[in-house]
């Protein structure tokens, strides 16, 4: 099992940035593990199923929802066993507890809420 944290949330207006981050404990999995491993973004609004929001791979290929096709970039440091969610021209219908996690069988961490509001 992968130990996942999950930081940056907050509060912002429409049209504002926030930028996620994703660490990976540092005993749950090494760095060349963290590396192998497709990672990526999830989110959950209230009374709504969580979605992927976008997904980058071990050579860093990137894939994102239509919805935030165009705002938000997802990036890793393996390095440093994180991956960042880079979220511009947020909407109201951003607003949603966001969670990362492995792309396979994993406990989910306690996520970190984005909310936009006017």
């Amino acid at each position: 099992q992968v130990q996942l944290v999950e930081s940056g949330g907050g509060l912002v207006q429409p049209g504002g940035s926030l930028r996620l981050s994703c660490a990976a404990s540092g005993s749950s999995i090494s760095i060349l593990g963290f590396s192998e491993n497709e990672m990526g973004w999830y989110r959950q609004a209230p009374g709504k199923q969580r979605e992927l929001v976008a997904a980058i791979g071990s050579g860093g290929r990137t894939n994102y929802a239509d919805s935030v096709k165009g705002r938000f970039t997802i990036s890793r440091d393996n390095a440093k066993k994180t991956i960042y969610l880079q979220m511009n021209k947020l909407k109201l219908e951003d607003t949603a507890v966001y969670y990362c996690n492995v792309l396979k069988p994993n406990p989910w961490g306690q996520g970190t809420q984005v909310t936009v509001t006017s």
